[in-house]
């Protein structure tokens, strides 16, 4: 072991003293950048001492879909270090590691621990070069915080300098459904594991394409049936390119009031207490990692048993007779699957949009207006928006045809008031957050004992 990553070790559990038990709060990521700081080869020295690493990137659904993996492999008997906490940089990987290793910088076990990563889609790269991963999953590639990342063409650069990194016998698992994934296959030869979902009773036309063509000929792609966006089974008539046939496979996806069942091809019924079509796609994609790694088949139906809704994804709290839950989002894509979803609750449920606009939000909130709120129309329950973009998503909201109680206050202790207030007894309100939103709303729910304190 390097002196140097030593010392790394030993500035960053400093770091975590400091920042928890004197400042009181969580820095997750802090005692990776000290780390960083110390020894820039940290993530290497640490990281490269584990049995196998797994990276999960994508721009929606990679932080359930490592939780899903690495619940997989505790079921088959495996160890695991994660960056659970969600901190996705390459700071928040050594904060995992930092926080498994000794004084001496040697992580216990390790030769018997997998490492499961969820990776920042611009921090891939990164990443992949210092773990050399002996797979990387793709959940999918849409907009997402054009301000920071620009168009998907410069996210899918990262990812194909990424593949460029990883060793000859790092598989692939890539998203069958997405074309833009699929064409991740033609950058290098390495192995591919393909997931995607063949039960076509649900889908339709709505959202927007963020890969209308083919990025080998240009040609439109075409679609035999499509899920959202640009999501389904494609073809492109210029080239012949098309969906390859997942050896991961959803036969039929159900998606009741206590969560998915997904009958997966040569496994059978899959359960998970996570809602939506969409976590179809992240339960197949941590099944495919799962079965790369060599999970038992019972290990691959218990581990999405266990997962449920956690930080901000679907997260529901009890406030008094009233509920209140939580949907973060990000990008257009993402927020239409979350609308669908609340378009089968009760309709005399509330309703809320906080839209900040801070970094980690991305500034640039036209992309409010490719979600498809017009969805939620005509439904009873009350509708409000908040946050520091308040009056933006009031005005969304509205030409959408949902009629906007007044631009709740600011404050999050005061909008949390107004709502409870407003809510009659027995209903739950559904509260679709932007990244900054859902941590201040949190904080004010945790200082109210109603939550577990928020992790910076």
């Amino acid at each position: 072991m390097k002196l140097r990553v030593v010392a790394a070790v030993h500035a960053a559990r400093l770091a975590t003293f400091v920042s928890r038990r004197l400042l009181g709060r969580g820095g997750t990521a802090l005692p990776g950048l000290v780390a960083e700081r110390v020894a820039p080869g940290a993530l290497a020295g640490l990281g490269g001492q584990l049995e196998r690493t797994v990276l999960v990137t994508g721009t929606n659904g990679k932080t359930t879909t490592a939780r899903i993996l690495a619940a997989i492999l505790a079921a088959d008997g495996k160890a695991v270090v994660a960056n659970r906490e969600g901190s996705n940089l390459t700071r928040g990987m050594v904060s995992a590691l930092v926080a498994e290793a000794g004084w001496r910088g040697r992580i216990a076990a390790a030769e018997t621990t997998i490492g499961v990563f969820e990776a920042d889609e611009a921090s891939l790269p990164a990443a992949a070069a210092a773990l050399q991963p002996a797979a990387i999953v793709f959940t999918n590639l849409f907009r997402d915080q054009l301000d920071r990342y620009g168009e998907v063409d410069t996210v899918a650069g990262f990812w194909r300098r990424a593949i460029a990194m990883v060793p000859d016998d790092c598989v692939l698992i890539l998203n069958a459904d997405d074309p833009s994934v699929a064409e991740l296959a033609t950058v290098r030869d390495l192995p591919v594991r393909w997931f995607g979902l063949d039960d076509l009773r649900n889908g339709g036309e709505r959202g927007a394409f963020d890969a209308r063509w083919c990025g080998a000929c240009g040609t439109d792609f075409s679609y035999d049936h499509r899920f959202f966006g640009h999501i389904g089974h494609w073809r492109c008539p210029g080239c012949g390119r098309e969906r390859p046939t997942p050896g991961t496979s959803a036969l039929r996806v159900n998606d009741g009031e206590d969560g998915l069942s997904v009958e997966v091809h040569g496994l059978g019924i899959v359960e998970t207490g996570l809602r939506g079509q969409y976590n179809a796609w992240n339960t197949l994609a941590a099944i495919a990692a799962g079965e790369v790694l060599g999970a038992s088949a019972a290990a691959l139906r218990k581990g999405p048993a266990t997962i449920g809704p956690v930080f901000g994804r679907q997260e529901s709290f009890a406030i008094g007779s009233k509920t209140l839950r939580l949907y973060l989002v990000k990008n257009p894509a993402g927020a239409n699957q979350v609308v669908q979803l609340l378009g089968r609750t009760d309709e005399s449920d509330g309703f809320a949009f906080f839209l900040n606009d801070r970094f980690a939000d991305g500034q640039d909130v036209s992309w409010t207006w490719d979600v498809d709120f017009e969805l939620l129309a005509g439904r009873g329950g009350r509708v409000w928006a908040g946050g520091d973009r308040g009056a933006d998503a009031a005005l969304r909201l509205h030409y959408a045809g949902l009629g906007v109680e007044p631009v709740l206050p600011p404050q999050p202790a005061e909008a949390l008031r107004t709502l409870l207030e407003a809510m009659d007894e027995g209903l739950t309100l559904h509260a679709i957050v932007t990244y900054t939103a859902l941590l201040e709303l949190r904080r004010e729910l945790a200082r109210q004992g109603l939550a577990k304190s928020t992790l910076d």
